[in-house]
């Protein structure tokens, strides 16, 4: 059994290292080739080129590499064509990926692609290029199985890895001690996000909120994660002009900080879905350059921005955008949280369904779908 697989980030590091150990025990002696990460050479992958070359985001950077990452790109076509795989698997990375998969399958070999593209909240006409590459779309979320089941593209919802590794259950108190923090008390996890662009926009508005809080509540105390040493830098000088708040920044572990926290404000993202996974009560908030917002709202075609919303197709929690994002607006969903025990209460209740509703042994269900299409001889 041959089986070609490209990734293209961590992430798909991750997902792909997850599905090779499943396949492998379907196939015993398998061989995977393609590009991989870290976690997939451990198990033997057969990497063309490294995967750090691929990892690239935005608009500008892929454009300076963008004969580099052409070349890689039609040299693993070639080597496909020369040598079918008995399927080929494109993990994420869908601008990369999807067109290594349109030419496969044009030659007649099986294709998969693992983690949807937002393909069902904007460019929607995409659709037409995906029904033409793939074989099997794998869905991490509910609502994409249905985007493509409704424009006939074979597709099976495998649930979210992520579901799979967080409990059900997290033990705050454990997660205070591991940061030092007071055990006692209550505690807000601000979260102006991992980018320098995002942390600019949010965290001024971020820390006026925690002022605004602790004055209606002097107990609070408020911790940050920082995503990366440029981001601490960032974050501290911000921090420079509010010495009053009780506030605790921690470098990196934004899990834990989730996990400490009783209630969490962060910019919208996928760390929306981690904190809904920790049954967390959040207030998600973002704020971009007028020009940017204008062109993303006419193109994008969802009603919400977070996943807890877009997973319930209801407003479960509060989305705070543009010229929303104001301390008082903030502040009032973030009370509204810690002044409720019911609401929480309730909120964390219908979280604890929609884990169980991702939790699906992600990994055994993909190779599972994928060995149905390995063995359909159709």
């Amino acid at each position: 059994m041959r089986i070609g697989m490209v990734v293209g980030e961590a992430s798909g590091d991750i997902l792909g290292a997850g599905l090779m150990a499943e396949l492998a025990r379907k196939y015993p002696g398998a061989k995977f080739e393609g590009i991989g990460g870290e976690r997939m050479l451990a198990q033997g992958f057969n990497s063309f080129f490294p995967q750090e070359r691929l990892a690239v985001m935005g608009i500008v950077e892929p454009l300076k590499r963008i004969f580099e990452l052409l070349k890689i790109r039609r040299t693993l076509i070639q080597h496909f064509i020369d040598n079918p795989p008995d399927v080929f698997i494109g993990i994420d990375s869908p601008d990369f990926n999807l067109t290594i998969e349109e030419r496969l399958k044009a030659q007649g070999i099986k294709t998969v692609h693992y983690v949807s593209p937002s393909v069902w909240a904007w460019r929607q006409k995409r659709i037409v290029k995906i029904a033409r590459s793939v074989d099997l779309m794998l869905t991490l979320l509910p609502f994409e199985a249905a985007f493509y089941q409704q424009h006939q593209v074979p597709v099976c919802f495998v649930g979210h890895p992520l579901a799979d590794e967080i409990p059900l259950e997290n033990d705050a108190t454990e997660a205070r001690r591991e940061l030092e923090l007071n055990p006692e008390g209550r505690l807000v996890a601000l979260m102006p996000g991992s980018r320098g662009g995002e942390v600019k926009m949010l965290g001024p508005a971020f820390w006026q909120t925690a002022r605004w809080c602790l004055a209606r509540d002097p107990a609070l105390n408020f911790v940050v994660p920082a995503a990366n040493p440029a981001r601490r830098a960032q974050i501290d000088e911000q921090l420079q002009d509010f010495e009053d708040l009780p506030v605790t920044v921690v470098d990196g572990k934004s899990h834990q900080v989730m996990a400490a926290a009783d209630v969490v404000m962060m910019a919208s993202g996928t760390t929306t879905l981690e904190a809904m996974l920790l049954k967390k009560p959040m207030v998600v908030a973002y704020r971009m350059a007028w020009l940017s917002f204008a062109i993303i709202s006419r193109l994008v075609k969802s009603k919400y921005v977070s996943l807890p919303n877009l997973l319930a197709d209801k407003p479960l929690v509060p989305e705070v955008l543009q010229k929303q994002v104001t301390p008082e607006n903030l502040g009032r969903e973030l009370m509204g949280y810690l002044d409720d025990g019911d609401k929480t209460g309730q909120l964390k209740q219908t979280f604890h369904a929609m884990h169980c509703e991702l939790r699906r042994d992600a990994s055994v269900k993909a190779a599972a779908a994928i060995a149905e299409l390995i063995e359909d001889r159709s």
